[in-house]
């Protein structure tokens, strides 16, 4: 059995024109709602084995806000080539994952990391409001029972959870 946990990087401040996409900080609001999913991870004892996260500063602050929830036994990696993957890349790079770890987090951007849930989620009970579109730091969590990260597929997964940092 394999969990993937899709987290979309927190409200960023668009206050500094001057500064790049990727160097964008996150918002008082973003910060605010990182902590609502980092106490709702905390609470249902989320611990990934693994977290994968884009390379932009919002998406390493919000890893930062939500990484304590975790403990010591999760590995983190920073990595560019997320920061604005689509979801075939996305996926492929699930895919490269080695098959022990039961359960993996990407911390990234929309519309990939939508995108790639909407594919992967071929069943669940929150299906439609992923489809219609996700704010900012929402968690999917996906589950599909499978021996290999290989083996994930278009339609394989069930939607397990949705959870909007607004709802808790």
């Amino acid at each position: 059995m394999k969990t993937l946990y899709l987290l979309r990087h927190a409200k960023s401040s668009w206050t500094d024109t001057g500064i790049g996409d990727r160097d964008r900080p996150l918002a008082p609001r973003g910060e605010r709602a990182a902590e609502k999913i980092a106490n709702h991870l905390r609470q249902q004892g989320v611990a990934p084995a693994i977290v994968l996260c884009s390379s932009a500063r919002r998406a390493r602050e919000t890893l930062a806000v939500v990484a304590p929830a975790f403990g010591s036994a999760t590995q983190h990696a920073v990595e560019e080539g997320l920061y604005a993957a689509s979801a075939a890349e996305l996926l492929s790079r699930l895919r490269r994952i080695p098959d022990r770890p039961p359960s993996v987090m990407i911390i990234g951007h929309n519309p990939g990391l939508q995108d790639l849930a909407v594919t992967l989620a071929g069943r669940g009970g929150r299906l439609e409001p992923l489809r219609e579109g996700i704010p900012t730091t929402p968690l999917a969590v996906l589950r599909r029972p499978i021996a290999s990260w290989r083996e994930l597929g278009p339609g394989d997964a069930k939607l397990i959870d949705l959870v909007v940092p607004r709802e808790l």
